[in-house]
């Protein structure tokens, strides 16, 4: 039987260390990649030298444009799909994974026709054994959460199973389920955009399954992070375009609207919230730019990089 074809995605901004990290654990992996492709977001620390030093396989692709997590993998999963690719494997270039980690992504891939997605553990880098998601929920009201958040891995996630989502950091997509339902919706940019592509590929009849003995740690998160604005800004403008592009009913659009209300008024009106004012400002800066079908980047980091 023919081996799939398999492409790596590593999308690398200024991190040359992680990505080269990266990279070498991918070449440790049982199960090789066909092609690893690295997209450069025009990236100054020198991580294009380096990488073609130490991984002269690895393709570059110079991206012109920051488009976001979104659209700049999308230019590399054109590619993937340009190479043949049966499976892409999208990663995160902060992220280590076992050397177990694809093939058991592939193996569950392969072992139903219906399954599109497959996502491993995922870990905090600086706390080894602690789960920072193993596959996603969506609740009624499209609140998106991590299963097994901050827990210590005791096997309480032992065998496969279906989820709701899988973080973007990595995540195994069959080429097929792209060719049907499409690439990730580059309109929002950065977060919930993996979320999305998952509600859409369930819709469309794909399993999305969590493999919980692939095993990935992932250096961006940690368990005390405090999110910043833009964060903020993006979750608030991007949950609401995902509840509108898939037609989210009447209750949760209340629910998520006086959730949003409450919060904007807490934190203009209570002093204890004061230090949240910047959050505030982006919450509704995110929700007035839904409003208006404004999509990209958030504004105000277009005026930090102009």
């Amino acid at each position: 039987m023919q081996r799939s074809r398999v492409v790596t995605i590593v999308l690398n901004t200024n991190r040359r260390d992680d990505t080269l990290a990266c990279l070498a654990s991918l070449a440790a992996n049982t199960r090789q990649s066909d092609a690893v492709i690295v997209l450069d977001n025009q990236s100054s620390d020198g991580s294009v030298e380096a990488i073609r030093r130490a991984f002269p396989a690895v393709q570059i692709v110079a991206l012109t444009e920051n488009l976001g997590y979104a659209g700049n993998n999308n230019v590399g999963i054109q590619r993937a799909l340009a190479h043949q690719a049966e499976w892409i494997l999208l990663l995160n270039e902060d992220t280590i994974s076992a050397t177990d980690c694809l093939e058991r992504l592939i193996r569950l891939g392969e072992s139903d026709a219906r399954v599109g997605m497959v996502g491993p553990t995922v870990y905090h880098y600086d706390e080894p054994d602690v789960i920072q998601s193993a596959g996603g929920r969506i609740s009624r009201f499209w609140e998106a959460t991590h299963r097994g958040q901050n827990e210590v891995d005791r096997g309480q996630f032992a065998e496969p199973r279906s989820v709701d989502w899988l973080t973007g950091c990595g995540i195994l997509v069959r080429g097929a389920l792209v060719e049907q339902i499409g690439m990730l919706d580059a309109r929002m940019f950065i977060y919930w955009e993996e979320t999305e592509w998952c509600v859409r590929a369930k819709r469309a009849g794909w399993l999305i399954m969590h493999e919980p003995r692939a095993k990935l740690w992932h250096k961006g998160v940690t368990r005390n992070d405090q999110p910043k604005p833009s964060f903020t800004y993006y979750s608030t403008r991007n949950r609401f375009l995902a509840m509108a592009k898939h037609r989210a009913p009447l209750p949760a659009w209340i629910v998520v609207g006086m959730q949003t209300a409450r919060t904007l008024t807490s934190w203009t009106i209570k002093p204890k919230w004061q230090h949240m004012r910047e959050h505030r400002d982006a919450m509704w800066q995110g929700t007035v730019d839904f409003l208006r079908h404004r999509w990209g980047m958030y504004p105000l980091q277009v005026k930090r990089d102009s």
